[in-house]
This record gives C-alpha cells, structure tokens and sequence, in this order.
C-alpha cells in the first residue's frame, strides 16, 4: 500500500503542479487553434496569460505558504534535556552529491545547519537523520549518504548517529525511523523539517503516536511584505508550485489516514513545547 500511495502521489503530482498546468492549458490552446476551434482555443490561451501574468507579479506562493509557515513559531522554547533529535530529509539532493563527490544541497540546507546546532546544544541526545530518496529514479542514490560527511564538516563525528535510508516520503520518515530507535512516549524529541512542512509532519509523528517538539527552519514568506508586486514569474511559480504541493499532501494524508488532522498546528494533542 505504501508503495501504490508513493507511485500515485508522484503521477497525480506530475500532472497537478502549476508549472504542469499552465503548460497543459497552452498545448491544450494551441491544439484547439490548429484543428480550427479558433473561439475556444483564444479563450484557453487568453486564461493562460493571464494567469501567467498574475503568477509573475504576485507572491501567490506565499500566500499559501505563510498560513501553513505559522502554524508553529519559530525558535520555540525549549527544554533542559532533550533525549532526541530528528531531521527529515529533504535538504540534500543525492544525485548530484554521488556525482560531484561533495554534498550538494536543494533548498532546504536550513534542516541540515539547525540538526548540528542542536546537536551541540544538546550533546548526550540521539540523533537521527531519515532520508532515502523521494524520485522515481535513481533509487540506488540515498539522501542519508551524505549525513556522515557533513558531520564531520560540522566536527560532529564522533557522535553516533542513527540513519534510515529507505525511506521515499514523510510517512516513511516517521514509520521506519519509530521502528529503528523505539521512542518512549516520555522521551523528549525535537523534530527539525521546513517550516511550510512542518504542519503535514507533525500529523504523522501524532498519528504514530511519536510526540516531539517541532523545530521549523527554511521558512519562504515574508510576513512583513506579503503584499507586493513585483515582476518575478520564475521563482513566483517556483514557490507556487512548492506551495500548491504541501496543501495537496496535507489532503492526501488526511484522506488516506496518515495524519489525524487536515491542518496540526501548536494546538495538535502530541506536539510538545519546550520549558
């Protein structure tokens, strides 16, 4: 089942992402155009650029990021003992790390800086990185790879580290890494991932009854400047898409019960706060 849920996550998504979209609207025009269904083929491509337009001069993606970013605030206050500390993956890109020899980082490098941080803050607590890799292809490349070296770097490796790499998506983060360390419900975890994700992870570390403390990092909105125009259509649908991605997965979790709630926030039973 897990399987069938990642395989039907990914085509539904190559199909459903804005980018995929718009481009799906344009071919769909110009094909009408061609087979001479002029009215309707000028109106598809009307709604294309306009829809273009507004992507390129509005922050839509922040919009949509900035409800989910909020949910848990940032730097919370935490406690005297942690006895763990996890890190989703997401941060490390394992293609290119394999093929460059070095790590390569996507966007999320915040996860990967606050998981050292921590670390020395917190020097007898367990570390944990989950991450295998979350494509299609290129399964034989593993995120998790990566994490010893870049302890070291840190000057972080002499401290043991307990690495899943298997799994493909935030649900396997939670499942295989449970299954490997057996969390006491008392223990005290800080659970580090992207702010706009934070909200879908806490609900799985709920539903498998794993409480933690979320540490959110790698937050995209500008709450003080949300309403802007300004001319930027790449990165504008970049964040858009990566929005648009995080609520529908918010969606599927719920509906395919891997969450208990459509939107955990602060108030979620098993997200812990610091003291």
């Amino acid at each position: 089942m897990d399987t069938l849920f990642f395989l039907a996550s990914k085509v539904l998504w190559a199909v459903a992402s804005p980018d995929s979209l718009l481009l799906i609207l344009l071919l769909t025009s110009g094909l009408l155009l061609i087979l001479n269904r002029t009215r309707l083929g000028q109106w598809l491509l009307a709604l294309v650029c306009a829809l273009a337009v507004l992507v390129a001069l509005l922050p839509l993606g922040e919009w949509l990021i900035y409800p989910l970013e909020r949910r848990f605030a940032a730097n919370p206050a935490l406690p005297s003992r942690v006895d763990g500390i996890i890190v989703l993956g997401g941060a490390v890109n394992p293609q290119r790390s394999s093929a460059w020899g070095q790590i390569e980082y996507d966007d999320a490098a915040e996860r990967m800086t606050a998981f050292a941080a921590l670390a020395r803050r917190y020097p007898s607590a367990q570390l944990v990185f989950t991450g295998g890799n979350g494509s299609l292809t290129g399964q034989a490349f593993k995120e998790a790879d990566s994490v010893p070296p870049f302890m070291r770097d840190m000057g972080l490796g002499d401290r043991a580290l307990v690495m899943e790499d298997q799994s493909r998506n935030t649900h396997e983060n939670v499942v295989r890494s449970k299954a490997l360390v057996a969390p006491d419900a008392q223990e005290s975890w800080i659970m580090i991932t992207s702010a706009a994700h934070m909200p879908r992870a806490t609900g799985i570390f709920c539903a498998q009854n794993w409480p933690v403390i979320p540490w959110p990092v790698d937050h995209r909105s500008n709450p003080d400047n949300l309403l802007r125009v300004e001319l930027q259509f790449a990165g504008h649908l970049r964040e858009l898409s990566m929005a648009t991605r995080e609520w529908l997965g918010l969606l599927a979790y719920y509906v395919s019960g891997r969450t208990d709630r459509l939107l955990p926030g602060e108030g979620t039973h098993c997200a812990r706060v610091g003291s």
